[in-house]
């Protein structure tokens, strides 16, 4: 059984991990922040830490559903306005999904790999929209070269 010491740490970090992530969307003023992805962390986190020290239970299984559901939610911010093409949400749906995957590594105690892409989704999220404009302006035609990829 795994003590409870271990369950705060997991289960803390995974909401913390959300809640930065989430502060990143809450300061562009997109539709999900702080509580939402904090929400998703801690739950990804609770659905894995509930069997994994079940030798009975298929950890598998537990991720493929979080994904899966997780999915559904990241679909729900993805708008695409009547007016024109442009498509947004797709990176707030996309910090959804990797919210939820940070989660269950968390509720994995694999922290390793938790703290690798904790930085590689800090520097996409701080860094990327900007290079993508600056790659705009020096190689395309100023306009966005990928219309999908807003928000």
């Amino acid at each position: 059984m795994i003590g409870w010491l271990d369950i705060l740490i997991r289960l803390g970090a995974a909401t913390v991990i959300g809640g930065a992530v989430g502060l990143n969307r809450e300061l562009h003023h997109k539709s999900t922040g702080v509580r939402t992805l904090g929400l998703v962390g801690l739950g990804s986190a609770l659905a894995v830490l509930a069997v994994a020290d079940d030798p009975q239970a298929d950890v598998s299984r537990v991720i493929q559903g979080v994904i899966t559901g997780i999915g559904f939610l990241g679909a729900g911010v993805i708008l695409h306005r009547p007016t024109g093409q442009k498509v947004h949400g797709l990176t707030t749906a996309a910090t959804i999904w990797v919210t939820a995957c940070l989660g269950m590594l968390c509720g994995l105690a694999a922290w390793k790999p938790v703290t690798v892409a904790i930085l590689l989704t800090a520097v996409l999220l701080t860094v990327g929209g900007p290079f993508e404009k600056w790659c705009q302006k020096r190689l395309g035609s100023g306009g966005p070269s990928n219309p999908g990829d807003s928000g």
